[in-house]
């Protein structure tokens, strides 16, 4: 059996952050508070839907103590910001960073015993569906704006955790490109590399099914033909951006990830990495480890790709480029190849504890255990 769970209204296409306003209303919401990071503030990105809200006189009010990897004391702060504004509902724009703080916070907001925050790791038993969370993305990539996930970082015990609970899903989605389009080139890439990821682990994860397998193949194949143009900023690179990484959230967000992301949180916890430059960097080492678990699904996923006689190819030649294909594409957008300078050779055992204990690895199409996620780290220094 296989449970699949989806926002109950998204919009999408350019413009389509324009219809909050209409769905606030249609919901009875009056107070929201807006979650969104400060340099989106600064750089008045966020100020394109306030304006919009502005036009309409609802009042909200605005949190912007959010962190690129936000942490605990960002959600315990977000939670009194919300109670503090008598809000009703909650309007997150930005990325993954905006969002997670937003999930976590209306999760507690509307389960107050789980005020602690760390007792939301895993599949946390709550009873009440989050306060009702209103999307805005503005980097194609994380597509948290559709999944049941959130990850927040442990600065004390520095590591970061993975939430899965199906309260906390936003109500309305608006995966507007024109959100996306003040977005840096490296912050393009990250991104973009990481809705691979989620497309690539999505897809050949152990409770992988027939419809996610849809999604996520139509995800690789939009990213991988998309990515480049989205990296040089053209209308066409993120209007396929911004729809490929949504279906990949849809897909994977329902049967899990892998070892790539287990790896990957821990590199964000410890060194403040951008999560998306972590994954991009472990998809190729990820993928050759996970290579003979996968059947014949690298062979489509380098069809997906566009390599040519992908079909024709002996099982082996087609597993290698499937892997030569994301490497191409990684480096085609500036994505390093290796961790040297980044990762310390002291860290590795913490790290690969910390990746074998995440909520993400016993997806994983082969079994691993510490001592082969040491190596599969020491083969990037």
């Amino acid at each position: 059996m296989n449970r699949i769970i989806l926002n109950e209204t998204s919009y999408h296409g350019a413009g389509a952050v324009k219809a909050i306003t209409a769905e606030l209303s249609a919901r009875g919401l009056k107070r929201p508070v807006v979650f969104s990071d400060p340099d989106l503030v600064k750089f008045g990105v966020t100020k394109k839907v306030t304006a919009l809200l502005e036009k309409a006189k609802v009042q909200y009010t605005l949190f912007c103590d959010i962190k690129p990897n936000p942490t605990i004391q960002n959600v315990k702060n977000g939670v009194k910001a919300f109670k503090a504004a008598k809000a009703d509902s909650i309007i997150a724009i930005g990325g993954g960073s905006s969002m997670d703080t937003a999930k976590a916070v209306g999760i507690i907001a509307a389960n107050p015993k789980f005020a602690d925050v760390r007792s939301l790791e895993g599949v946390a038993p709550t009873k009440n569906p989050s306060k009702p969370i209103l999307a805005v993305p503005t980097t194609a990539g994380t597509a948290a704006e559709v999944t049941i996930n959130y990850v927040i970082t442990d600065v004390e015990k520095k590591r970061k955790f993975v939430c899965v609970d199906p309260h906390d899903i936003p109500v309305v989605a608006f995966v507007d490109p024109d959100m996306m389009s003040s977005m840096p080139k490296s912050l393009t890439a990250f991104t973009g590399m990481d809705a691979l990821t989620h497309a690539i682990e999505g897809f050949i994860t152990k409770a992988a099914c027939p419809m996610t397998d849809m999604l996520h193949l139509e995800a690789i194949r939009l990213i991988s033909h998309s990515l480049r143009d989205a990296v040089a900023n053209k209308p066409s690179g993120r209007e396929g951006m911004a729809l490929g990484q949504y279906i990949a959230g849809m897909g994977f967000s329902n049967v899990g990830l892998g070892i790539d992301h287990a790896m990957a949180h821990g590199l964000s916890a410890l060194y403040d990495m951008p999560h998306g430059k972590a994954c991009a960097i472990l998809l190729p080492v990820a993928m050759k480890f996970n290579a003979p678990k996968t059947g014949d699904k690298y062979r489509k996923i380098a069809v997906a790709m566009g390599v040519r006689n992908a079909e024709k190819l002996p099982l082996a030649a087609a597993r290698k480029a499937a892997i030569a294909a994301v490497e191409k594409l990684a480096a085609d957008v500036g994505i390093p190849s290796d961790l040297k300078g980044v990762l310390k050779k002291e860290d590795v055992r913490f790290l690969a504890e910390s990746a074998y204990a995440d909520a993400c690895r016993p997806g994983n199409p082969r079994d691993v255990d510490v001592k082969a996620i040491e190596k599969l780290y020491r083969s990037l220094i």
